[in-house]
C-alpha cells in the first residue's frame, strides 16, 4: 500500500484537534457551471478544499492507523502504479487466482464483486507494461474496528465536503460501494455476535434475537445461529457473501425464508448507527422511531451508516429441498425448453401459498432451478406441491432432472444446495418484482417477455413476503407485500467500456431488456437492491406510496448529503459530472 504521509507528532496533533469542532462547518462547495446550470459539487482531489496531508494524518491519528491510501488489488501485477514500483509476480498470480473469489474480494479494502462501475481501469493482467489507475475507486479507506471509526470517517467527509462511501464486503451489483475521488469506510471487521433467547423490547417481539455487527455476512451469521441450543435461522439472504447489516436490510433484503417469515427488514427490531451529524443513534420503536422506519427497507447509505442492527431468530426446524434442470443436455428445442419455463413461472403463486422461495437461472438453452426451498417441511410434502409442475411437464413433453431432498434443518437445506457466486461480472444489472395479480392475469405474456430477453441471461426469485405478513410498518414498497416473483435482468458490458457507453447501455437496458417486462407486469414494481439504476419514474418502483415520507426523513437527518446512493431517496438533484467522476448537486 502507499505510505501516508508522516504522522506529525502528538503535541502536534494534539494542537491540530483542539481546533477542530467536530461540528465545524463543512468546506464550501466547489461551485461548477455547465450551460445555464450552477452545481454544488463534492471536493476532489486538485480543488482548494482538498485536505492537506497533516488533515489526511491526523484523521489516520484519529482512526489508530487504519487509513489507507487506496492501491487496487491487481496493482502488483504492474510495472508502477502513481509513479511508484509496484511489481509483484507472486503476489500478481494470487490476486489473479482470487479474483472471482467472492469470499476473497469481499475481505479487501474497497474491491467491488461485479467492477462495472469501477471503471476496470485496473485488472489482473499478464503484461506488466499496461497502465494501472484507481478508475472509480476510492482515494482513501478506513478500515473501522469500531464505531468511533465510522463517526471519525463521517465527520471527516462531512467538514470537508468529500463524497463518502460505505463498503462493508463489496456484494454490489450498482456500484454504491465504489466511488471516484472518494473517501471510503470499510465496515467489514465489526462482526460481533450476540443471541438472546428472549427479546426485552422495545416492541411486542418477545422471542429470540441476534444483535449483529455491520460486518457479518449471511453464512458466517447462519453458522452461528447454527450453533446456538436450539440452533435458530434469521431472514437472510441467498448469496452466502451478503453483507447482512449493511445494504441487504436496508434496502428491503429478500431470502430463502421470505415467504414464511417476510422481508429481512421486516424483523428488525432496532439500529444502532453513526448519523450524518456525527451523532451515535438508537433508532426503534420507541426512540428515533423515524429513522427506525427509513432504515427498514429505505435505501442503502441513505440515512445513516449502520454500526449494528438486531433482528428477530426463529427455531429451526426440518426443510426440503429440490432441483429442477431443463437445458441441452436435454433438448435443443428452444420451444421445449420455455414451456418448461412458462410451467414453472406461472406456479409462483402455488409455489409461495406454500411458503417456498425458488431460485433460478435462464439463459440461452439452459434453464435450471437451485434449488426449490420449502421450511418447515419434507420430501413427501414437498413432492405434492411440485407434483402440478411435474404433471405439466409431462403433459408438454418437456424433458427434465428433478430431485427432491429432505434436511434434519434450514441450516443443513442452506449449505447443501446454495451456492457461491462468482465475482469480476462487468454487467449492467436491471430487474422487476412481479406480483399474485400480475402472474394469475400476465402469466403467459411475462413468460413471453422474458424468452425475449434471454440471450442477455436473468437470475430470478420465486418469493412473496406478504403471504403470511401482508401488512408491515417499513419503507419497503408495498407491492412486495402482494410480490410473488422478482427477476434480476443483465447486460453484459466489454471492459473498457466508456462513460458514453455506460449510458447508452443503460438505455439499452431499460428499454430493450427491461421494457418488455415493465409492459408485462402492470401491476409490479422494482427492487433498489437489485435493480435498474436508470429505472423510469424510480422513486415510485422502488418505494411507491412510501417515497414522499422518505425524502421528508432524508432531508431531516441528512440535509447536506452526506451519504450518497444512486436512486436513493433525496438524490433527485444529484448528477455524476465529468464522465462519472464528480458528484455534484444542482443549485
Amino acid at each position: 500500500m502507499l505510505a501516508l504521509a508522516a504522522l506529525p507528532g502528538l503535541s502536534v496533533v494534539l494542537l491540530l484537534l483542539q481546533g477542530i469542532s467536530v461540528n465545524a462547518s463543512p468546506a464550501p462547495d466547489e461551485i461548477t457551471t455547465i450551460g445555464t446550470t450552477r452545481y454544488a459539487c463534492k471536493c476532489y482531489r486538485g480543488d482548494r478544499c482538498w485536505p492537506s496531508s497533516n488533515s489526511w494524518a491526523i484523521l489516520n491519528y484519529t482512526v489508530n492507523g487504519n487509513l489507507r491510501a487506496v492501491v487496487p488489488d491487481p496493482a502488483v501485477c504492474y510495472n508502477t502504479f502513481n509513479g511508484r514500483r509496484t511489481y509483484n509476480a507472486e503476489a500478481c498470480a494470487e490476486v489473479t487466482r482470487k479474483w472471482t473469489d467472492q469470499n476473497w474480494q469481499s475481505d479487501r479494502q474497497v474491491s467491488a464483486h461485479w467492477i462495472l462501475w469501477t471503471n476496470t481501469t485496473c485488472l489482473p493482467t499478464e503484461n506488466p507494461d499496461d497502465s494501472c489507475t484507481l478508475g472509480n475507486l476510492p482515494e482513501y479507506v478506513i478500515m473501522a474496528k469500531r464505531a468511533e471509526h465510522i463517526k471519525a470517517g463521517v465527520d471527516f467527509a462531512r467538514r470537508n465536503n468529500l463524497r463518502l462511501i460505505i463498503r462493508n464486503t463489496g456484494h454490489d451489483f450498482l456500484g454504491r460501494s465504489t466511488g471516484f475521488g472518494s473517501l471510503a469506510i470499510n465496515t467489514h471487521a465489526l462482526k460481533d455476535v450476540r443471541f438472546v433467547d428472549r427479546y426485552r423490547g422495545p416492541g411486542s417481539w418477545t422471542g429470540g434475537a441476534v444483535t449483529v455487527g455491520a460486518g457479518i455476512q449471511g453464512r458466517e451469521l447462519l453458522t452461528l445461529a447454527h450453533e446456538q441450543n436450539p440452533p435458530r435461522v434469521f431472514v437472510g439472504g441467498e448469496c452466502p457473501s451478503v453483507g447482512f447489516a449493511g445494504g441487504y436490510i436496508q434496502g428491503g433484503g429478500h431470502g430463502p425464508l421470505a415467504s414464511l417469515y417476510g422481508m429481512a427488514a421486516d424483523q428488525a427490531l432496532s439500529f444502532d448507527v453513526v448519523t450524518a451529524d456525527g451523532r451515535y443513534v438508537t433508532a426503534n420503536s420507541a426512540v428515533n422511531s423515524d429513522l427506525f422506519w427509513a432504515l427498514k427497507g429505505g435505501g442503502p447509505s441513505t440515512f445513516a451508516a449502520v454500526v449494528s442492527v438486531t433482528v428477530k431468530t426463529f427455531v429451526d426446524a426440518p426443510a426440503a429441498g429440490a432441483s429442477l434442470y431443463v437445458n441441452f443436455t436435454h433438448t435443443v428445442d428452444q420451444e421445449l425448453i420455455w414451456k418448461g419455463f412458462r410451467a414453472f413461472h406461472n406456479l409462483a403463486n402455488h409455489y409461495i401459498d406454500n411458503n417456498m422461495f425458488a431460485y433460478y437461472e435462464a439463459f440461452p438453452f439452459i434453464f435450471r432451478v437451485r434449488p426449490f426451498v420449502a421450511p418447515q417441511s419434507n420430501a413427501t410434502r414437498l413432492a405434492e406441491i411440485l407434483k402440478p409442475l411435474y404433471d405439466q411437464l409431462q403433459a408438454e413433453g418437456v424433458p427434465y432432472d428433478s430431485e427432491i431432498k429432505e434436511y434434519s434443518s434450514y441450516y443443513d437445506l442452506y449449505i447443501d444446495l446454495f451456492e457461491d457466486e462468482v465475482s469480476g461480472a462487468n454487467t449492467l444489472v436491471g430487474g422487476r418484482l412481479f406480483t399474485r395479480r400480475d402472474i394469475a392475469e400476465h402469466g403467459d405474456e411475462i413468460a413471453a417477455a422474458k424468452r425475449s430477453i434471454v440471450q442477455n441471461g436473468m437470475i430470478g426469485h420465486i418469493v412473496g413476503p406478504g403471504v403470511n405478513l401482508p401488512v408491515s410498518d417499513t419503507a419497503i414498497n408495498p407491492v412486495w407485500r402482494n410480490g410473488s416473483s422478482f427477476t434480476i435482468t443483465l447486460y453484459e458490458q466489454p471492459f473498457g467500456t466508456s462513460w458514453e457507453e455506460k449510458m447508452a447501455g443503460e438505455k439499452y437496458l431499460t428499454d430493450i431488456v427491461d421494457g418488455p417486462l415493465r409492459a408485462a407486469s402492470p401491476y409490479g414494481a422494482a427492487y433498489v437492491n437489485e435493480g435498474n439504476l436508470a429505472e423510469p419514474n424510480w422513486q415510485t418502483a422502488y418505494w411507491g406510496d412510501n417515497y414522499p415520507r422518505l425524502l421528508e426523513l432524508k432531508q431531516k437527518w441528512d440535509p447536506l448529503g452526506v451519504f450518497y446512493a444512486r436512486t436513493t431517496p433525496g438524490t433527485e438533484n444529484w448528477e455524476m459530472l465529468d464522465e462519472g467522476k464528480k458528484l455534484c448537486k444542482r443549485v
